[in-house]
């Protein structure tokens, strides 16, 4: 079975037990006698178990290989969910969370640092779709077989049965995991320029990513993430408290913002595959601050509503794409290869060195923690926002966050390998020509020679 099937395989599944808890939580709280809050407690205990476990993975990938940590992040999954499905008591749900949030970490970190060495474009965000189509069938589900009369406990022991299988499944399949990058072939087309970014004029197979582009990329994932979730966490109370919709209606509109992430995913893949995902990323978050200062704006809900769902269109691809250029951030270099070189460490001799591809796992494991984070931290802020002035609050704590990703982003372009790039009137280090090199192979010659700076 193909790895790009077998990923979005993994977060069809990891997408389906993790979104039906919120609906879940009313029966199971009264099973243990516990408030309506206490649902924060699985929600502080399971965030940080992902957390610490995605980045922990980016240590532990390189030596294990994906299939590994995949069959172990899958069974780990499904281990917890039988915890849960038997736990007499909340103390004991909490340990069944914190083995699910270990188990997912592993398996998103491997996912994203594999698919950022290995997939392209539209590959990475059919992945990214798959796990949106999760979330929207697990809830259809849950309340499919809560209406028909299961309990809790029946469906948590269900998805644990299928959790299972499913980890057999990356067990079997633990090999059809290539560990390296694959190179172009001899003679073959090398990847295409439009993916490519150029890289900062000096840079050299040695060079390392500060400490400074490692923080502005994990800040940029934390805040997109934020922005992501809280959006469509109370998104409904904006709606109906803060402009005035019919409850039904926006339910539906929610229900319209997270179709709209499903679909961008699967539609824009093909199109920066087409214009290339450094300038789909930016259009992205441009047009997510956009769609913020929309939801400013006073006036009828329409407003609001097209604003919302225009909002989740735009967030789709900024995830998956991020992860995409992370190869670009990280310094890799190209295997076996001293020539010419972009900012991804791809050359027309192909592949990822083993230092690129462990720079490039451990980058992509560091974003995925910080990403999970932001998708706790902020969206609890703007509850409490919500809960201290009024729902209209969400509109402008979106538009302060969407304005502070653009910063990030424009400060991640222009430090895009960690390498700070020339500018006019910057002065670079360059290797000098030998005596009789031919003219126009010099490093800033245009025209696509050797050496030159790719537009």
């Amino acid at each position: 079975m193909p790895p790009f099937v077998l990923a979005c395989l993994a977060y069809l599944s990891i997408a389906l037990p993790s979104s039906t808890l919120g609906l879940l939580w009313p029966s199971m709280r009264v099973s243990f006698h516990q408030s309506v809050g206490a649902l924060g407690v699985l929600l502080v205990f399971g965030v940080t178990a992902s957390v610490l476990s995605s980045a922990a993975t980016g240590r532990v990938l390189p030596r294990l290989g994906a299939g590994r940590v995949l069959a172990s992040g899958t069974f780990l999954s499904g281990v917890a969910l039988a915890i849960e499905a038997f736990a007499p008591s909340l103390w004991i749900m909490t340990a069944g969370t914190v083995v699910f949030g270990l188990g997912f970490g592993a398996m998103d970190s491997a996912l994203n640092a594999y698919a950022a060495s290995h997939f392209g474009a539209r590959q990475i965000n059919w992945m990214h779709a798959s796990y949106g189509l999760g979330a929207t069938i697990g809830p259809l589900l849950t309340t499919a077989l809560l209406g028909s009369g299961l309990s809790w406990r029946w469906i948590y022991g269900s998805l644990a049965v299928a959790g299972v299988a499913i980890a057999g499944v990356f067990t079997v399949t633990r090999d059809h995991w290539p560990e390296s990058a694959p190179p172009s072939p001899p003679g073959g087309t090398p990847p295409r320029r439009r993916d490519r970014e150029p890289g900062p004029p000096g840079h050299t197979a040695d060079q390392k990513p500060r400490a400074t582009a490692l923080l502005i990329a994990a800040a940029f994932a934390a805040v997109e993430a934020g922005i992501e979730a809280g959006a469509g966490i109370w998104g409904y109370i904006f709606l109906t408290a803060g402009r005035g919709l019919p409850h039904q209606a926006a339910g539906i509109v929610i229900a319209a913002y997270w179709a709209t992430m499903f679909a961008g995913r699967a539609v824009l893949g093909p199109v920066a595959e087409r214009l290339g995902p450094a300038r789909v990323l930016t259009g992205a978050v441009i047009g997510v601050a956009l769609s913020a200062a929309l939801m400013t704006v006073p006036g009828p809900s329409g407003l609001a509503v097209a604003a919302l769902v225009t909002l989740g269109l735009a967030a789709a691809p900024i995830f998956p794409l991020f992860t995409l250029t992370t190869a670009r951030r990280a310094g890799a270099v190209p295997r076996g290869d001293t020539g010419p070189r972009d900012a991804a460490g791809l050359s027309d001799a192909g592949g990822l060195t083993d230092a690129g591809l462990r720079r490039t796992t451990r980058a992509v494991s560091f974003r995925v923690a910080a990403s999970a984070a932001g998708n706790a931290a902020l969206p609890a802020g703007m509850g409490l926002a919500i809960g201290a002035f009024h729902a209209g609050v969400l509109a402008p704590a979106l538009l302060i966050l969407s304005a502070a990703m653009c910063g990030l982003h424009r400060a991640a372009v222009r430090d895009r390998t960690g390498l700070r790039p020339a500018g006019p009137g910057r002065r670079t280090r360059t290797r000098r020509r030998p005596r009789g090199a031919a003219a126009g192979r010099g490093p800033h010659r245009p025209g696509g020679a050797a050496g030159s700076v790719q537009k």
